[in-house]
């Protein structure tokens, strides 16, 4: 495209040119995709002058105000370097919903030296880091994005949320996550970060038999039996664990247990066993991982009232 050389007409031109960054990018530009377009420095400082446009950093420049994209846009201009949105931050842009977030993460190659640190960016540089989605706004993919969101977490609790947050949200597949885990060898909290995976994506199941008959040997209570299977009015239901001495029954609850029709089949399974004598307590898995005495502390009140009971 022609460049009209001053006034009006070269007002129009900047218009034109850069109408299809601002729909591309809520609006944002970095200076060196005007450059490319032929914008000069003169007519950015007769933009910015004019207030049309605005500076918000040494490579950022707003050409129409913008939301959160816009922000996560200015973070990778002025990190430069290879910069990408990773953790958190990629996953909201891939549709994470229900989770806020003061800061924007992102990425730079490991021995990156970052001239300048950017207010409201979080810089991290990974000793691995995958090739970045270049579609759109550079950013990690989702799968790496909430391995490493896990690690980067102020708590376990934090963490284990974000986690199976991203698979019940489908931006992460359980099986790729659970491929994905060799990523976290050596990472701030691997280990708890791949149990909460196997939590996550295996439900339950996860949970064997050894593992909650070791919790209640801990906790000074007998052993009980695994998947039972009760009769009673209205069908035939598969039990968690029960201790047949006191009627009381345990339901371990995976993930997927909040997904579908889920919530209606459990509600129905405990009502049932319930009326028919038992007493039930509901425990999510990732409540074990993160919970373990406060839940337990339930379960052995629960057993010693209803050993009373039954006596």
């Amino acid at each position: 495209m022609d460049q009209p050389r001053q006034g009006a007409p070269r007002r129009s031109w900047r218009a034109s040119v850069t109408a299809p960054l601002i729909d591309a990018q809520d609006g944002i530009a970095s200076r060196s995709q005007l450059r490319s377009l032929g914008v000069t420095r003169w007519d950015v400082r007769d933009e910015v002058a004019a207030g049309r446009w605005r500076l918000v950093g040494r490579q950022a420049i707003v050409l129409v105000p913008g939301g959160d994209e816009a922000r996560r846009w200015r973070a990778v201009f002025e990190v430069g370097a290879g910069a990408r949105l990773d953790g958190v931050s990629a996953l909201m842009h891939a549709g994470l919903s229900g989770w806020r977030h003061d800061t924007i993460d992102v990425s730079v190659p490991h021995g990156t030296r970052v001239r300048r640190r950017v207010e409201g960016v979080t810089i991290h540089a990974p000793r691995h880091l995958e090739p970045a989605v270049l579609a759109g706004i550079p950013r990690a993919r989702p799968i790496e994005a909430v391995l490493r969101a896990a690690s980067w977490a102020r708590s376990d609790r934090q963490a284990a949320t974000l986690l199976a947050m991203a698979v019940q949200q489908r931006l992460a597949r359980p099986e790729r996550l659970l491929a994905a885990l060799t990523m976290t060898r050596g990472a701030r909290r691997g280990a708890f970060v791949r149990r909460v995976v196997h939590d996550v994506c295996a439900g339950a199941e996860s949970l064997g038999e050894l593992d909650f008959a070791v919790l209640c040997r801990r906790y000074g209570l007998p052993t009980p039996e695994r998947q039972v299977v009760r009769h009673v009015a209205g069908g035939r239901y598969y039990l968690d664990v029960r201790w047949r001495d006191c009627a009381l029954v345990v339901e371990i609850d995976g993930a997927h247990h909040g997904l579908g029709l889920s919530p209606v089949d459990d509600a129905l399974r405990q009502n049932a066993v319930t009326l028919d004598g038992d007493l039930v307590l509901r425990i999510p898995v990732l409540g074990l991982r993160l919970y373990e005495r406060e839940f337990m502390t339930q379960v052995v009140a629960a057993h010693g009232r209803s050993h009373r009971r039954t006596a």
